[in-house]
């Protein structure tokens, strides 16, 4: 495909490559009659071998443009297959672009972070009084049920929203969004925007295919629309424009011709009335369409004018002369007879329309070489991945050139078809005259990673745990969750847990291989206060019970910010902080001031900090004994 960023359209096509993120053809909005050619010829990104095309194709200002996908937030690239990419976000979808080539390329974009107006062009050279129709394929990257961003965008026409999207599911199909709208007397030009609703981040990432920018008028229609088989030897046929529908009063017209099954097309030189007659009586095919605007300057101008459906005549030959080649075990069929052996044939046939023609056949049948194709087959990497691959380098034996079909699609010699997960595959290879070979390829994928952190925990506050990981094969790395909860390098396998509350924990585990996989513990902290406090003491230097002292399971109990001790009159005798539980020699001594106090019953007040950085307040009374 190639970018011609200097031409007014392509500058046209910038807009349209970022309005059709969204949008979708309400009810109403269609073209409910024949549209016109698509003003933007590149609208389907065009085809090529290349995984990521290049350069730079400049479409898209206010994004950049990236050749090592994944694209960040505010980057695009065009791509063919995100199958083929090296590396992919892991809620990313793997998938090709929205037609039948394999090749096809399609934009992909991952939007910015900020929502708000992040495109505006002006489109130059439409036609005054016409309708127009926009749309364009439009499928959310992100896998089904990922949770992430929604894509929501808005379009606008010279400051005005015509659409809202709502949300874009993310339920892997291309969608098609757009909307109609009528230029007004004098109007040549508009202005085109899209408002990105939504933040990028974790999701709002688009692909977009076949952006199309057609005019929308009646239907224009060459009736019967199937083909008209005339003999050679028979009548001129007239073939009449039927245009149903009052958008154009005064309709234009201008019959064409096509030469090539309607691959380009050429002007019929005065013919623009409403009808055309095809005399030409040689045999032949013979493809006929006309052209319909609402005036006759606007018929010359391809931004302007619609397109009927395209009517074929045929003109069936008195003799025909049939040269070919079968490989052996095949058969030629004419009318009635069946051949299956080299010579020359005579047939006599009589067509449904009475066109009496002769048919002479020269026929060889060669030997089937057998076939035999050369694969290279990459099987998935993981159990869980669609990377697996399946190329066919050569084909020994045969006449090129060959037909080569990988399950129901044709498919290119040399090129790889991804994305592949494990299955058994079907394929056939089919040389020029017929000779085949038909045959399966198995993809297996490797044995699946798992890993195991055991069944789920029910702890007391201050009792460590221990998890062990086993693994289904050799790991190279994991990584914990939440961070910093288990202390141990990449490689650890076995971690010992001190949890302050209850904690679900997982590991991420990455095997040698490459395969990543993942589990989880639910760790439940039961949060018993292991603390005690004795109701007296003796304070009389026999070296037992001789502090009053706040006692604690530790970690449990993690100290004691305050301790204080009043007499009954509610006289301070003693205070303290940040003490250590169980540590005798920061408890109340039983004197004040250095002196003792007399025996008899006091009161306490503590406060105690524990592991999960609770703070708790006890108090009570308490005997001094002599």
């Amino acid at each position: 495909m190639r970018f011609l960023p200097a031409t007014p359209c392509l500058r046209a096509l910038c807009c349209l490559l970022l309005l059709f993120f969204s949008g979708t053809i309400a009810v109403g909005q269609q073209c409910t009659g024949n549209l016109g050619e698509n003003i933007f010829t590149e609208g389907d990104f065009g085809s090529g071998a290349a995984n990521i095309l290049t350069p730079d194709p400049r479409i898209a200002p206010g994004f950049q443009y990236v050749t090592t996908p994944p694209p960040n937030d505010g980057f695009y690239t065009i791509t063919n297959n995100t199958g083929r990419w090296a590396t992919i976000y892991d809620t990313w979808r793997l998938f090709g672009d929205n037609s039948s080539d394999p090749n096809g390329y399609m934009m992909l974009v991952n939007a910015s972070y900020a929502p708000g107006l992040f495109y505006e062009q002006r489109v130059d050279g439409l036609c005054e009084n016409t309708l127009y129709q926009f749309s364009a394929d439009v499928i959310n990257v992100v896998k089904p049920n990922a949770n992430q961003l929604l894509p929501n965008v808005s379009f606008l026409l010279d400051n005005t929203e015509y659409i809202n999207t709502g949300f874009i599911p993310e339920d892997g199909t291309w969608k098609t969004f757009g909307f109609t709208f009528t230029t007004q007397p004098g109007q040549t030009s508009v202005t085109l925007a899209l408002r990105n609703n939504a933040p990028g981040g974790l999701g709002n990432d688009i692909a977009l295919d076949n952006i199309s920018f057609r005019a929308c008028g009646p239907q224009a229609l060459i009736l019967p629309e199937i083909a008209a088989n005339i003999c050679e030897d028979g009548a001129p046929i007239t073939l009449t424009a039927t245009i149903n529908g009052d958008q154009y009063p005064t309709p234009a017209v201008q019959w064409q011709r096509s030469d090539d099954g309607g691959n380009t097309w050429a002007d019929l030189p005065g013919e623009t009335g409403r009808s055309y007659v095809h005399a030409a009586l040689a045999a032949g095919t013979y493809t006929y369409r006309y052209l319909l605007a609402n005036s006759p300057g606007n018929v010359a101008n391809s931004k302007c004018r619609i397109v009927s459906n395209p009517k074929v005549v045929n003109v069936i030959p008195k003799e025909v002369i049939l040269i070919d080649t079968i490989c052996a075990g095949l058969t030629y069929t004419i009318g009635d007879s069946d051949y299956t052996r080299s010579g020359s044939y005579v047939d006599s046939l009589v067509s449904s329309l009475g066109c009496d023609s002769i048919v002479r056949l020269e026929l060889e049948v060669v030997a089937d070489p057998g076939l035999a194709g050369a694969f290279t087959v990459r099987d998935p990497s993981c159990s869980y991945l669609t990377d697996g691959s399946v190329v066919l380098d050569s084909v020994a034996g045969g006449r090129a050139p060959y037909d080569f079909r990988f399950g129901n699609a044709e498919q290119a010699i040399g090129s790889p078809i991804t994305p592949l997960g494990e299955g058994v595959y079907f394929y056939r290879i089919t040389d020029r005259y017929g000779c085949a070979q038909a045959d399966t390829l198995r993809l297996q994928s490797p044995f699946p990673f798992t890993i195991d952190l055991g069944p789920d925990q029910v702890i007391t506050l201050g009792d460590a745990t221990t998890l062990s990981v086993r693994a289904s094969a050799p790991v190279a790395s994991y990584d914990w969750l939440p961070a910093g909860s288990v202390a141990c390098d990449s490689a650890c396998t076995t971690v010992d847990l001190l949890l302050p509350r209850s904690t679900t924990v997982r590991v991420l585990a990455t095997s040698e291989a490459g395969c990543a996989a993942a589990d989880s513990v639910r760790i439940d902290v039961l949060t018993d206060r292991l603390v005690y406090i004795p109701s007296a003491f003796s304070p009389n230097g026999d070296g037992t019970n001789d502090r009053f002292l706040v006692y604690g399971s530790e970690p449990n109990v993690q100290g004691i910010a305050s301790l204080r001790i009043y007499d009954r009159w509610g006289g301070e005798v003693f205070t303290a902080t940040d003490l250590a539980a169980n540590a005798s020699e920061s408890g109340w001594d039983g004197t004040r001031g250095g002196r003792a106090v007399p025996a008899g019953t006091y009161v306490y007040v503590a406060e105690v900090v524990f592991l999960d950085g609770v703070r708790q307040r006890y108090s009570g009374s308490l005997t001094l004994l002599h």
